[in-house]
């Protein structure tokens, strides 16, 4: 199934990373404060696998009512080059079909900040990257890129509400950022061994 928000994944994941109980898009939840001062260890904490709970709002930015898409499964998130990036892979399936990505996160020492690039698997293809970095327990990351023909605003936010929980949540605006559409919100659990 072909499902019309081709460029929700842009962030949608790392959401990775991104993952849900019953989300309503209001205030997230308190989160737990990072123990690290090393902005380049920001994602230490998400390494490994977690359980991915996702709602995904089926066309984004349009007149329609709200049709919210369910889907469940894993997110497994690697380091790479000693802590300077990671990887996350995510594959999660539901009524509507199912979403296989992966999400590049690169640390940029010299700007002090984290880019987030998503791959959607089923065609191949990077989204422009999102760009920004932890403050006060809660990443938010900001780009600019199109849905259809429209020059669009993402806004990828990525909420630690405990050891063993995660939230990311993205959203749209058509607006420059006056105003805000959450449309894809992950909840991730992790998978203890």
């Amino acid at each position: 199934m072909t499902i019309p928000y081709r460029r929700i994944l842009t962030v949608g994941l790392s959401a990775a990373l991104l993952f849900v109980t019953a989300v309503s898009g209001d205030a997230a939840p308190a989160s737990v404060s990072s123990t690290t001062t090393d902005p380049q260890r920001d994602f230490d904490w998400e390494i490994g696998t977690w359980r991915s709970s996702v709602r995904v709002l089926a066309d984004p930015l349009s007149e329609s009512p709200d049709e919210w898409l369910r889907f469940s499964g894993t997110s497994t998130v690697r380091p790479l080059s000693e802590g300077r990036a990671n990887v996350v892979e995510f594959a999660v399936s539901g009524p509507a079909g199912s979403i296989d990505a992966l999400n590049l996160r690169l640390y940029e020492p010299q700007a002090q900040r984290w880019s987030l690039t998503f791959v959607n698997m089923r065609d191949g293809l990077l989204t422009p990257a999102v760009y920004g970095g932890f403050h006060d327990g809660v990443g938010e990351f900001y780009g600019d890129d199109h849905l259809g023909d429209r020059p669009i605003k993402v806004r990828f936010l990525i909420t630690r509400v405990s050891q063993d929980e995660a939230r990311f949540e993205q959203a749209f605006s058509a607006d420059g950022g006056a105003t805000w559409e959450t449309n894809w919100v992950v909840v991730d659990r992790r998978v203890r061994h």
